[in-house]
């Protein structure tokens, strides 16, 4: 009876959505005239917990830099300006990618409710998709690669994360027969299994995960969800990073207000303001106004939030675990190690085979992108030394000369950047966020107020 009564009450409540979307259709205006060096988006929108991460998870999809972004979601309307950029710095003209987010963001967007939804799922039968979580440890993405590749399984799209000892992977699958998704529930289970005990290892204290399913799911929303579910945020005063390495996060009550003020100051980054975004969504606290400036080397964000029942943060012990949850986040995509690129065509165990040769020559995997496009595979690995020292750069020729010269190139690591701050952050604390800044699209804004 109770479910019945859940269910017809989220019912009404979709219809009540949709009703309100359709009394006030989202509107999406792009600019590339107002600002001399990004392209300014707008988007509008009857407002509903989680959109904010949907529009940022658009944006960031596209690969698209985030400069500049005004929040402000205060009551039944939500309303947000970014500044973008392509990677290199340009403003966006590609016709296509515009009318894209034109499309993905307005009107014609097709959202469900909030209470179920998450951001960027898709149903699909092309592939299966396998989550994992466990302990990590030098060679864990060859004994994994090597127990798909003996179960005839195929590693077409995945997307590996380590962080404070854990690993996290979500991978996408075909069936080395067919080209499709694996059905059999006997192969199935025997993937889980397998998996299972490569990801225990000798560690029995912390729990390994293995989930198979057809679903495909948004990858960095899932490594995101699954590490703060595994409690990867919680870190012994033995293995703390050095504070020249941390971000800086604050959290403080702005009691006049009745909002608590979350401010981040770290190191510029792709995907920064999605990852903290995200953290914040999924920890169920709703942005009400923010400002974002990633312009410099330095990132500084500030967000006034509460939680989703309406109340700031309550005690001390909740406002270290946001603090600490949002370090977390950020620290998860940071790209320790040298960067590697992999471009060569698919074929099933070429994953492994380029693993197991990182494996026999002392390199071990901090991060992995698998990506397979017309039947060629664009794989991109951060390694390092096993042992903690740098990469010896005769190890990588030698590593090179065995998977092919042209085949495997060495990249630029992007956490070399200067780190030194151009502004400090106390700029943006309270009042200063509301005030005009050399911002491009404040003009934007300001029209509607």
């Amino acid at each position: 009876m109770m479910e019945a009564t859940m269910s017809f009450s989220q019912g009404i409540n979709d219809e009540y959505e949709k009703f309100i979307r359709r009394m006030n259709p989202p509107r999406v205006v792009i600019d590339n005239e107002y600002c001399k060096n990004a392209t300014v988006i707008q988007v509008d929108s009857a407002n509903e917990h989680g959109i904010l991460l949907e529009v940022v998870q658009v944006l960031t999809d596209l690969n698209l830099i985030i400069t500049k972004a005004y929040i402000s979601s205060d009551g039944g309307w939500f309303m947000d300006v970014f500044n973008v950029t392509d990677q290199n710095g340009n403003k966006i003209t590609d016709e296509g990618v515009l009318d894209y987010i034109r499309k993905s963001l307005g009107p014609d967007a097709c959202f469900t409710s909030s209470v179920r939804r998450s951001v960027g799922v898709k149903q699909s039968m092309d592939h299966t998709s396998i989550e994992l979580i466990g302990s990590d440890r030098p060679g864990l993405l060859s004994e994994v690669s090597a127990v798909l590749t003996h179960l005839k399984c195929n590693v077409v799209n995945g997307e590996v994360w380590t962080h404070n000892t854990r690993a996290a992977a979500v991978m996408q699958v075909t069936d080395e027969e067919t080209g499709g998704a694996i059905t059999d529930p006997e192969r199935l289970s025997m993937i889980k299994k397998l998996l299972c005990n490569v990801l225990k290892g000798s560690n029995k204290s912390r729990e390994a995960k293995t989930v198979v399913s057809h679903g495909g799911t948004h990858t960095e929303r899932r490594l995101h969800q699954m590490m703060f579910a595994d409690r990867d945020y919680e870190r012994s005063s033995d293995d703390a990073l050095g504070e020249s390495q941390k971000p800086d996060v604050n959290v403080v009550n702005w009691h006049d207000r009745d909002y608590s003020v979350v401010t981040i100051q770290s190191k510029d980054r792709p995907k920064l303001l999605f990852d903290a975004v995200c953290t914040l969504t999924d920890m169920q606290y709703v942005v009400f106004h923010g400002h974002v400036d990633a312009e410099g080397p330095e990132a500084y964000q500030e967000y006034c939030i509460r939680h989703v029942d309406g109340s700031p943060v309550k005690s001390d012990a909740e406002r270290q675990r946001l603090v600490h949850c949002l370090e977390a986040a950020i620290e998860r995509r940071v790209s320790e190690g040298l960067k590697l690129e992999l471009c060569t065509t698919d074929r099933v165990g070429l994953l492994s085979d380029v693993t197991r040769i990182f494996r026999e020559n002392s390199l071990n995997v901090t991060r992995a992108e698998v990506t397979t496009r017309s039947g060629k595979a664009v794989n991109t690995f951060y390694v390092c030394d096993a042992s903690g020292y740098p990469v010896d750069s005769k190890i990588i020729d030698s590593i090179r000369q065995a998977i092919g010269q042209t085949i495997l190139q060495v990249k630029n690591n992007p956490e070399e950047a200067n780190q030194n701050p151009q502004e400090s952050p106390s700029r943006f604390l309270f009042g200063g966020l509301f005030k005009s800044r050399s911002f491009c699209n404040f003009g934007l804004v300001k029209s509607y107020y």
